[in-house]
């Protein structure tokens, strides 16, 4: 099996696609996260603009953090750290900077969303969006492929010799299954507390970053083309996994004592009828302009 074409031509013009990837990935992510809006009846008519920013926020700090976790390389080629349609975007720096970004927006332009609410009803969005990017993104562009390996299971991507551990497509069933994981529990944990969403998310998300890191990239970090040993990076990647899951865990035990939320969400929401019409519930005319 080829690797899939990671670029193509359109008259002079070269199209990328991880880029298109991206692109789409960043759509469906604004569309869900509308209609997860509408259907708990609240305005969406400032939302455009706010996902403006996180993404431009969270793609400078994707990549500001994956240039750090690897500033030895960076540092004898600083001409590619602009290069990101070579990959090299770390998802810590992309929630370090993408979600402050969007809560202060949220909070400015919709007074009535509280945070934590707002946090609950942006975490499996966040959980879909990363499945949908890992399959778009990583798994089209230039060496996405983890470890080399001789199973079965193993693929060719563009850069790398050999088949690889397909890590972008474990990645993506990973982020599927922890989405499925907060459908459930906002649908049969109705009296539950603000913020506990939240929580589960981080404890899943780091919990599964930590195994990938540890078992499927190894000490092997991918730059651009090329493939350097480097141990601080995946080090890094590990400890802030399992960072993010102690601190979920801890919240959750926390957010037991509280009050539950006095708002709880629709059931059965989910991200399958993405554009269609909002439920009768829904704030009449809240719609983007």
């Amino acid at each position: 099996m080829k690797p899939i074409p990671v670029s193509f031509h359109i008259g002079p013009l070269v199209v990328h696609t991880y880029g298109i990837g991206l692109a789409v990935t960043f759509w469906f992510a604004y569309r869900y996260f509308e209609r997860r809006l509408r259907a708990r009846g609240l305005p969406t008519d400032w939302v455009t603009g706010m996902f403006i920013w996180v993404v431009v926020a969270a793609i400078v700090g994707a990549r500001a953090m994956h240039v750090v976790a690897n500033f030895s390389y960076y540092s004898a080629y600083p001409g590619q750290i602009i290069d990101i349609w070579h990959g090299g975007l770390s998802s810590f720096g992309g929630l370090l900077f993408g979600i402050p970004t969007g809560l202060v927006l949220a909070r400015r332009r919709c007074p009535q969303l509280s945070l934590g609410r707002a946090l609950d009803i942006v975490a499996p969005v966040l959980m879909a969006a990363w499945g949908v990017g890992r399959l778009l993104g990583p798994q089209l562009m230039v060496a996405g492929g983890g470890a080399p390996t001789k199973a079965w299971y193993g693929m060719y991507y563009a850069g790398e010799v050999g088949k690889r551990v397909p890590v972008p497509i474990i990645q993506a069933f990973d982020s599927f299954v922890i989405f499925a994981v907060l459908i459930l529990i906002e649908r049969h944990v109705q009296r539950r507390p603000s913020g506990y969403v939240l929580s589960a998310t981080m404890a899943l998300w780091g919990l599964a970053r930590f195994f990938e890191e540890h078992f499927f990239l190894g000490t092997q970090a991918q730059v651009g083309s090329t493939q350097s040993e480097s141990h601080i990076g995946p080090i890094l990647v590990q400890v802030a996994g399992l960072a993010l899951f102690a601190a979920g865990v801890g919240l959750m035990f926390w957010l037991r004592r509280s009050k539950p939320d006095s708002q709880p969400d629709v059931k059965g929401e989910a991200p399958a009828s993405i554009g269609s019409e909002p439920p009768v519930s829904a704030t009449p005319g809240a719609v983007v302009g």
